[in-house]
């Protein structure tokens, strides 16, 4: 991308499976310089050296900072001449976060406010926060973290445009297929382990996104939006029940067990509330849900009529293209991870 051209991009979370697909679309790319800033010292490491043995000529583009959105002197460390910020760090394992719930507080709605005062104080142009649809309509701590998230940055960005320099916007996506702790790959080390497979509730239905469509999420809200918007891609489900037909029938049919619906999970998954979506631009492959700008000073607004406050029905994973089996082994096998299982046969 042109805006990209001798920028310096700066991914928060950056050794996760997100950060290594943003490294795939970007490396060789002419973007000038890539941060990668994490807490995990390991992933870091192993990441140098991929990236020293299968891309030499492209290595020094990346830099690696260990800190934590927790800490705010390690981010704004990071921050001085950065361009852009892709914001992915968080704690996302619904159940852990059940067990745990000021952890989820702490990464996900106190270390986004101190990545995006680092940002705006460091005169970064754009900062893109990843969000969930665990988001909308919250009924775990996870998503609820997460929803309060959403509104710092909305705060946030309507802090920055009123200074006229940083635009910060958010993305909101289901589950990415073989990200690390997603199902998929679960299901295939089960196969592999001649086990059978584990289902919460074949009756499930969850949207099916890989990781590059989550990367091409992130470029267009970065090239379309503007302060607080919110972006979400259309996308295909189906049942956790045809998923896990699909995946034995790619690999190996070991059988299945039915173990019941883990701490805090949903039935769906909602990208789009009833009143986001009654809001919201459709743009062909996505929508965009614009900020509310008013201010505290209500005395201001006068509504004339009747109000209508939420659509028909919110964008959820059970009224989406539902995708049978047949559908979701073609989009298993989009999946570079699904690929190289196969290829490697193990």
């Amino acid at each position: 991308m042109s805006a990209f051209c001798g920028a310096t991009l700066l991914i928060t979370g950056g050794t996760g499976s997100f950060g290594n697909t943003v490294l795939k679309h970007f490396l060789e790319s002419d973007i000038e310089q890539i941060r990668i800033f994490s807490r995990d010292e390991k992933k870091q490491d192993d990441m140098r050296h991929e990236l020293q043995s299968k891309h030499p000529d492209y290595a020094s583009k990346v830099k690696f900072y260990i800190g934590d959105v927790r800490d705010p002197q390690s981010i704004r460390d990071a921050m001085p001449g950065v361009d852009f910020v892709f914001h992915a760090a968080a704690l996302k394992q619904v159940p852990s976060c059940e067990f745990f719930p000021m952890q989820a507080v702490k990464t996900n709605i106190e270390g986004t406010d101190n990545m995006l005062h680092a940002a705006i104080e460091a005169g970064v142009k754009r900062v893109v926060c990843l969000s969930t649809d665990k988001a909308a309509y919250p009924i775990n701590a996870m998503g609820i973290s997460k929803a309060m998230m959403e509104h710092v940055i909305t705060a946030n960005a309507r802090v920055a445009a009123e200074r006229g320099d940083t635009v910060i916007c958010c993305t909101r996506y289901g589950n990415v297929m073989c990200s690390r702790g997603s199902v998929i790959p679960l299901f295939i080390d089960q196969i592999k382990s001649e086990v059978p497979i584990t289902i919460t509730n074949p009756e499930m239905t969850r949207f099916l996104m890989n990781l590059d469509e989550a990367v091409d999420l992130v470029e267009f809200a970065f090239e379309h939006a503007k302060p607080g918007d919110l972006f979400v891609q259309k996308a295909d489900a189906s049942t956790i029940g045809d998923l896990a037909k699909a995946v034995q029938q790619l690999f190996q049919d070991t059988g299945t067990r039915i173990i019941g619906t883990r701490h805090g999970e949903k039935l769906y998954e909602t990208l789009l509330t009833a009143e986001e979506r009654l809001r919201s631009e459709d743009m062909g492959d996505y929508f965009r849900v614009s900020a509310d700008n008013r201010d505290l000073n209500y005395d201001k607004f006068f509504i004339q009529g009747q109000v209508q406050t939420q659509a028909d029905e919110a964008y959820t994973s059970h009224n989406t293209v539902r995708l049978d089996v047949d559908g979701v082994i073609q989009k298993l096998l989009t999946t570079d991870y699904v690929r190289e299982r196969l290829d490697r046969g193990n």
